[in-house]
């Protein structure tokens, strides 16, 4: 790739490019080559510690600027995020895998897109109300530390420092260290749009090391995170004794429900060929298909058709429809979950074990298709993170309503079939999203879980209410 790293092995404090105070490195792993990029640096405690300091010294006069000064600067950074824009894909294609069509189309807009819907929020967001004689007011939570995923990485990334420079925090990031070559671009176009010194920080490393230390850090007052449910709770752990605010957006293993009215050709083929995006890679994917036992087979067909359709191929070809998995780890779980399908006794529709034809290399994975699947089965109830669908089947829309609230997670949830029935059964489903008949994303609506899916919500309204403490000021109207 053509793209230069100049600041892989330093990090991004107090508004300076410094060196870190370990020699330890990690190499980043082109998943399509299983290759080298370049290596980053991996921080220690005492990086992290003075990430805090930066951002703690920062908050006093940040937190106090004006929303219309914190407006002129998100819009800044979405003027420089424009223009770097197909930087950010090109580093996020080589890192984990993306094709260049969903780099550019969706991975590295979604980071533009939710900085400049925080900037347009803060145009009629009240941050005081007056209740009777007391006025309450909504100030910065204070220093917030965020741990953020390599599947959607600017897309995480953003929707956390949009609303936490809205609200008037300070930060430090740790970005995945699989995937972190797009956060210190990001870094960079945050230095050029003028953020104050301080008030963004980015320090590489892992997550036992750099996370833990971050998540029980005495000068950090809220943790931010997006990933696993295990890593989650880890972060809850270590975040406990200093009784910091948490916001978890984890794991998913979301119902696709389709009713027996819906327009199967439509409904199940695009749902089937869609979850395959990202390889899978999404913590919202429907990857637990729900359709009416009596017509299993029907839907089984069509989203055969369809997922045999999806062109497993090299990030760069433009006939790509899906890349690699992002590194050999999740190539293996995905691989062994595969076989427990099989060996639970689903029926193997198509794709399966081992790397499709023609690929040698890279971490590539078949979209695999299981149809018969009871709701008991592992591949039911674990999140794969690959491209692997199950069909599961289901007798009245009580038992669909029963099986897609039977998981101990509650992300997201599609439902395709009439509009009014639709919605009513999507009502009863216990997540904190749900599609209607193929909606997309709305940036402006709250993205979050009910159960192990985690608790706070990002995006929009509700995502800058995160990093906002309330306090009530009794008396001051009187």
């Amino acid at each position: 790739m053509s793209l230069e790293f100049e600041n892989a092995k330093k990090f991004y404090i107090n508004g300076e490019w410094v060196e870190p105070t370990t020699a330890d490195t990690c190499d980043v792993i082109n998943p399509a080559t299983e290759e080298p990029i370049t290596a980053i640096a991996m921080g220690g405690h005492a990086d992290v510690d003075a990430a805090v300091a930066a951002a703690q010294a920062a908050f006093e006069s940040f937190s106090q600027t004006s929303v219309a000064e914190r407006k002129a600067l998100l819009d800044k950074i979405v003027e420089i995020f424009g223009v770097r824009s197909n930087d950010i894909a090109e580093a996020i294609s080589a890192e984990m895998g993306a094709p260049g069509g969903l780099a550019k189309g969706a991975q590295a807009p979604t980071g533009l897109f939710h900085f400049a819907t925080t900037s347009a929020l803060l145009d009629g967001y009240e941050f005081e109300e007056t209740r009777g004689t007391t006025l309450v007011v909504k100030e910065p939570v204070g220093v917030v530390g965020m741990i953020t995923p390599w599947n959607w990485p600017i897309n995480q990334i953003a929707c956390k420092v949009a609303p936490a420079i809205a609200a008037g925090c300070t930060m430090v990031l740790k970005p995945s260290e699989v995937a972190p070559l797009n956060a210190l671009l990001f870094a960079e176009i945050m230095h050029e749009a003028g953020v104050p010194a301080g008030v963004f920080n980015l320090v590489n490393g892992d997550g036992p090391t750099v996370g833990s230390h971050l998540s029980a850090h005495p000068g950090v007052d809220m943790m931010s995170f997006t990933g696993s449910t295990r890593a989650g709770v880890e972060v809850a752990k270590n975040a406990a004794p200093t009784v910091k605010r948490v916001a978890q957006e984890l794991g998913g293993k979301s119902a696709n429900i389709i009713l027996d009215d819906a327009d199967f050709d439509a409904a199940v083929g695009r749902d089937a060929a869609g979850m395959c995006m990202n390889s899978g890679q999404s913590c919202n994917a429907g990857t637990r298909m729900l359709v009416p036992n009596s017509r299993m087979e029907e839907a089984a067909g069509i989203a055969k058709a369809a997922m045999e359709n999806v062109v497993v191929g090299p990030p760069d070809s433009d006939a790509t429809t899906i890349g690699p998995v992002v590194n050999e780890t999740q190539w293996n779980k995905i691989q062994g979950l595969i076989q427990a399908g099989i060996d639970e006794g689903a029926t193997l529709e198509t794709g399966g074990v081992g790397r499709p034809d023609g690929l040698e290399k890279g971490y590539y994975v078949k979209p695999t298709l299981f149809s018969n699947v009871t709701n008991d089965m592992q591949i039911a109830q674990e999140e794969i993170f690959g491209p692997v669908l199950t069909m599961i089947g289901y007798e009245d829309d009580a038992d669909a309503v029963r099986i897609a609230n039977d998981t101990p997670y509650g992300l997201a949830g599609y439902i395709s079939g009439s509009h009014d029935r639709a919605v009513a059964i999507a009502r009863q489903i216990r997540t904190g999203n749900m599609h209607v008949n193929g909606a997309g994303p709305d940036f402006n609506a709250p993205f979050g879980g009910y159960k192990m899916s985690g608790n706070g919500r990002e995006w929009g309204e509700n995502g800058l209410d995160e990093f906002l403490e309330v306090k009530a000021i009794l008396g001051a109207n009187s």
